[in-house]
């Protein structure tokens, strides 16, 4: 009696066998490694070949941020790990405030060091882990799913939908099992994977860029970059405050000591101690500017408002669109 074969079309693209298919257990060290690495060199392509649709979601998620609203990031498995790890690294890289930018993980925290079975099949976890944080319409929710079909990331996406959020969906499956459909949709064509299945490779690879890319282009629309200075790292360790006085030294032109008190006097705050410096101006009103400029370092040193940045911003979201 014959096995019988899921037709070709339930079969997401990252389940699906390499055409050419490659003995992994026969193969040397060499080889092994070698295919595995060429495998990333698939993720780059797809990730490069999203650029547009990525561009998009950089913008939804500064709109979100820009107008008071919180971004999360929702995955299950490896994808859950990896939205986890990219909310954390937005607290300390670009000053986001806890709880701006956050992680929902299919399973909660436990997950991120060691799988919960039957987490990610959990449709009905994953509403209620949206109707938990009382996302709204002000917020945006990343959801990222390798496969396009695990039921707790796609039950979310869903009624992050109903509830009025901004939404995207980041996939390697060309035709994800979602609906409605998202306000962005990035697909990232990795295709078969080079373990059979296995989404911690190239699809996990794609979607580490792809998070990469969306978080730092949607801070950076936010105001949270200078050139390409972290000018609002929090320094909470030794080599992030070094970093600090040299972005503070670099732009203000002066020694490591005069840096240090500049930042002792803005609280440690980069972005405020080279305004106070540059502009002549004590710490509360380096912030008022700040505020007025909608947190935009280039516009407070040149003494724009806010409408300045504005204006500027939707003109470049026109380039996108």
């Amino acid at each position: 009696m014959s096995l019988a074969r899921p037709k070709k079309d339930r079969i997401p693209p990252t389940e699906s066998s390499a055409a050419r298919r490659v003995r992994l257990d026969t193969a040397g060290a060499r080889s092994l490694v070698s295919l595995i690495v060429r495998g990333g060199v698939d993720s780059v392509r797809a990730a490069r070949r999203a650029v547009p649709h990525l561009a998009r979601a950089a913008w939804v998620v500064a709109r979100a941020y820009s107008a008071g609203g919180r971004i999360f990031l929702v995955g299950a498995g490896t994808s859950g790990r990896l939205c986890a790890q990219e909310a954390a690294e937005c607290w300390p890289t670009f000053g986001v405030p806890r709880g701006r930018i956050d992680s929902i993980v299919a399973g909660g925290r436990p997950v991120l060091w060691r799988a919960v079975e039957g987490a990610e099949d959990d449709a009905m976890a994953g509403r209620s882990a949206i109707r938990m944080h009382r996302i709204d319409a002000n917020d945006c929710v990343i959801a990222v799913t390798a496969s396009g079909k695990t039921p707790f990331v796609l039950a979310a996406l869903r009624e992050s939908k109903r509830q009025g959020a901004a939404t995207i969906l980041v996939t390697s499956n060309p035709r994800p099992a979602c609906s409605p459909a998202p306000d962005v949709l990035v697909v990232l064509r990795t295709g078969a994977e080079t373990l059979t299945g296995s989404t911690r490779l190239k699809a996990g690879t794609a979607a580490k860029l792809a998070l990469n890319a969306i978080t730092t282009a949607g801070m950076s629309l936010a105001g949270r970059t200078f050139g390409s200075l972290m000018i609002d790292v929090r320094p909470t360790s030794a080599k992030l405050r070094e970093r600090a006085r040299r972005i503070v030294m670099e732009l203000c032109g002066v020694n490591e000591r005069t840096a240090a008190s500049l930042l002792a006097r803005s609280g440690y705050e980069p972005k405020t101690a080279v305004l106070m410096r540059r502009r002549k101006v004590s710490p509360a009103e380096a912030r008022r500017i700040l505020r007025d400029c909608g947190g935009f370092l280039r516009a407070a040193l040149a003494g724009h408002g806010i409408g300045h940045k504005k204006a500027q911003n939707a003109q470049n979201a026109e380039d996108v669109s």
